[in-house]
Parts: structure tokens; C-alpha cells; sequence
């Protein structure tokens, strides 16, 4: 299984003891799904993604009708449905044991990675329509390299970027491009001084360059095999690795990076800092890294899941350990690393959210627990924080005349959208839905809606290309 499955699977805690945690009086958590095995188990590290007609899309990977995963659509009222059931058995090459979640291309449809399954048993690459329809775009080979945990990430150029934890040219994992008809392309094999496992997706920066985490490896000899990196990659699969860590700035980062609307990138790490329970950080993009906040058990620990940053400027988040029942916490964090606890997960709310936030755009914050819940198969819970709705652009970057996908609530009757205050046209597609083009003259900063119930602002910036 890789190196990397000693610290997912570790189920054992030490005994501590803590003081009762101060939590926001304006948050609301909710749990809208409990997971019973014939409807799926364990969503673990995936995250929601919000599909067009404002519902939203995970992947479990137990359950379901053969024991393998699910693929399914949740209402943001908590209605489920399962559209497809992963196989695994003879004959069948659709993969098996999804962790990444899936994440909206810009053709509408939803993309993922199987850890386990396909042709040849190493994991697959596939496509799925909103309606269920699934299809096996790649079966992993063994000179590719196994179990590709991280969910994918669709870059500017069209082309889908995603890593594998073990295997490739020195069995320490790597980094491919697959087209969206199933060609894929080794970028870099590393090769432990460079990184080794990586299990989180990519993000694509403002310079059109790839960043990522790799859970273990790196220069460091305060771990085991190192305590893992953050590297950049070109399109063209030339790496550099910008930052090893040291246990005391943090250790095994398991989630991706985001790039915030300071121009850095944000994070977390599953270990290391002073107590050793996982560490916030903040990186520039020439790899000066900052740690912001070290996790002590009270507030939570091993951090799976990477951040979101809210229209607020605000980070948020979720730990798998720790709180005020030891099975995990939600929690918001300043730029400046000003940290408050959300939410004590306490078992029949759900245990152990190792899969990151989904801020929807109404607002509302969604998430997954790997386990607990009424069943102990896991839950889906949303999480209110008292923010307004928003709009947000699929993609996040594009050139001048190319077509543009916003998302939102309540977006009937929209009278005007904009890029960075350029008018541009658009089509109201339905409720949840708008196209456009960009228009010319438009630059980089936040696309603007304004409907009969007030004017939305995008949550990210948004990236005029060259």
C-alpha cells in the first residue's frame, strides 16, 4: 500500500486531557447525510464539489451496491442519491475506492481518480455526467505508478494534472498529465530527495506553474524518509522543490496547497510543529514559509484536509483528531493566524473529517466525516458562518473571447456581469447558472453579478490570461 498508509491508517491516540474549548456562538453544524453502507462509507478525503444546478457531488469509498464506493449527488437540503456504484470484481475496469472526491471540468461533467481497481489493479482515471453515466478514461499502468490518492485539477491549458502516491521510475510516486480523452503523460518521477508520496492534488498558480505537497521525503533527517516538501512543477514536468520540511515547522503535509488572493499559498501539514499534531502555514512563491499555527489536540490535530479562503479573507478548515471528543474539529483562521475553533465533532455528529470544506455559494459551508455519524459510516454536515452568498467562475483563469461558467444562487433576473468592472455579455442559463465570454479589455480581479437580491462578488480572483 505505500508508505504513505501508516499514518492514514493509525487509529490509536494518546491520552490527553483538555480544557473545554471556547466555540463561536454564530456557527450552526448541521448533519444533512448519515452513511449506512447500502448508500455508501466513508467519504474520507474527498471534498464536495457544486455541480451546475447548485447541488453538490462526492464519492464514498466503501459501500454502495458492491462494497467498493459510490459516486453521489447531495441537495444542499441533504437529499442523496447514488448515481453509480463502483465494481471491482471480473470484468469489470471502472476502479474501485475513490479518496479524491471528483472536481467540475468545464464541460460540466466531474472528474476523479480510483486508488485501487481497473485494468490493472492500480487505480483509474474517469469521467462521470451529472446524471451517472461513468467512463474509465485510463487504467493505470505499473511503470506509471500506483494509488492516486489526490483528487485532480483541470489547468488553463484544458489538460487534467494529478500525482500518484508510490511507484513510477524510483517507487516514491510522481506527477502525470491526462487529456480530457484519457492520454496520459508522466511529468516527474521523484525520487525522495526531491519528495516521495505525494497524496494531495495540484493547484495551478497565477504563473501557470503546478504546486504541490509530498507527504514524506525531502532533505530533512528529523523524520523517517524525510518529513515531506512543497514543490513546483511546470507543465512541461520540470520540478523544483521549494521547501523541505522539518518536523518543527511541520511534517507529512497530506493536503493541496491553495494560492490565496495575497499571491501566497496556504497549507497544512498532518505533523510536526511543537506538539507534533500538524501545523497552518503560509508560503510565498519563492518558498519562504511561514507556520502560523500549531495544533495542540484542543483545537484540533493531523490536519487531512487543506483550507478554502471565504469572500471574508479568512481561512477554513478541518482536523481529523482532537477537540473536545477527540474526533476532529472545524475551525477559522486569519492571514494573520488568528485561529478559532468552529465545531467539536463529537461521534453522532460525525468523526474524524478528513476531507476538506466546500464553501457553496449560498454561503454555506459543506463537509464530510470519515466515520461516526447514526450509523458509523460517515456523515455529510453543513456548517453555517454566517456569510453571505457569492458567485464562482468555472474556470478560474481564461483568455480574452473564451467562454466562462459562473455559478451561484438566485442568479434568474441577473442584469449585469462584469470582470474587474469590464462589462461583459452573458446568457442566464437557470437559477444556479450563467455564461459568458471575457470580455475585452478585462483584467485579473473579482467577476461581478448584480441580481434583483444585490450584487455578487466572486470568492477568488479571477485570472486573465495572456
Amino acid at each position: 500500500m505505500g508508505k504513505w498508509g501508516w499514518l492514514k491508517r493509525a487509529g490509536a491516540l494518546c491520552v490527553f486531557s483538555i480544557a473545554a474549548a471556547v466555540i463561536s456562538a454564530a456557527q450552526s453544524f448541521n448533519v444533512i447525510v448519515n452513511f449506512n453502507g447500502a448508500n455508501g462509507g466513508g467519504p474520507d478525503t474527498m471534498s464536495l464539489a457544486q455541480g451546475l444546478d447548485g447541488d453538490f457531488y462526492g464519492t464514498t469509498n466503501t459501500g454502495g451496491a458492491h462494497g467498493y464506493g459510490t459516486v453521489f449527488k447531495v441537495t444542499p437540503a441533504g437529499e442523496l442519491t447514488t448515481l453509480y456504484s463502483f465494481c471491482a470484481q471480473a470484468g469489470c475496469t471502472d476502479g474501485a475506492s475513490t479518496y479524491a472526491g471528483l472536481i467540475l471540468g468545464t464541460d460540466g461533467n466531474f472528474y476523479g481518480v480510483t486508488t485501487y481497481g481497473g485494468t490493472n489493479g492500480w487505480g483509474t482515471v474517469f469521467k462521470i455526467t451529472p446524471g451517472g453515466v461513468l467512463t474509465a478514461l485510463h487504467s493505470i499502468e505499473a511503470a506509471e505508478g500506483f494509488y492516486p490518492l489526490g483528487p485532480l485539477v483541470q489547468a488553463s491549458d484544458g489538460n487534467f494534472y494529478g500525482t500518484v502516491a508510490s511507484g513510477g521510475a524510483n517507487d516514491d510516486g510522481g506527477v502525470f498529465q491526462i487529456t480530457p480523452q484519457g492520454v496520459l503523460t508522466n511529468l516527474h518521477s521523484f525520487n525522495g530527495t526531491d519528495g516521495s508520496d505525494p497524496s494531495a492534488a495540484l493547484v495551478e498558480g497565477a504563473d501557470r506553474n503546478l504546486y504541490g505537497t509530498t507527504f514524506s521525503g525531502g532533505s530533512s533527517t528529523a523524520c523517517e524518509d524525510g518529513c515531506g516538501t512543497v514543490f513546483r512543477v511546470t507543465p512541461g514536468g520540470t520540478l523544483t522543490t521549494l521547501h523541505s520540511f522539518e518536523f518543527s515547522d511541520g511534517a507529512y503535509p497530506y493536503a493541496k496547497l491553495i494560492q490565496a488572493s495575497d499571491g501566497n499559498f496556504y497549507g497544512t501539514t498532518n505533523g510536526g510543529g511543537a506538539p507534533g499534531w500538524g501545523t497552518v502555514f503560509r508560503m510565498t512563491p519563492a518558498g519562504a514559509l511561514t507556520t502560523l499555527h500549531t495544533f495542540n489536540l484542543a483545537d484540533g490535530g493531523r490536519p487531512y484536509a487543506g483550507l478554502l479562503q471565504a469572500l471574508n479573507g479568512n481561512f477554513y478548515g478541518t482536523t481529523r483528531y482532537g477537540g473536545a471528543d477527540d474526533v476532529g474539529t472545524a475551525f477559522e483562521m486569519t492571514s494573520g493566524g488568528a485561529f478559532t475553533l468552529l465545531h467539536s465533532l463529537d461521534n453522532a455528529d460525525g468523526a474524524d473529517p478528513s476531507g476538506g470544506l466546500l464553501q457553496a455559494t449560498n454561503g454555506t459551508f459543506y463537509g464530510s466525516a470519515w466515520g461516526g455519524g447514526a450509523d458509523g459510516d460517515g456523515t455529510l454536515f453543513s456548517e453555517g458562518a454566517g456569510l453571505g452568498p457569492f458567485v464562482m467562475t468555472v474556470p478560474a483563469a481564461r483568455k480574452v473571447g473564451q467562454s466562462v461558467i459562473t455559478l451561484g444562487t438566485n442568479l434568474s433576473g441577473a442584469t449585469s456581469l462584469s470582470f474587474n468592472g469590464i462589462a461583459a455579455t452573458f446568457r442566464v442559463v437557470s437559477d444556479t447558472e450563467i455564461t459568458t465570454t471575457v470580455p475585452v479589455g478585462a483584467t485579473s480581479g473579482r467577476v461581478q453579478v448584480v441580481t434583483p437580491g444585490g450584487t455578487l462578488l466572486s470568492n477568488t480572483l479571477f485570472r486573465v490570461m495572456p
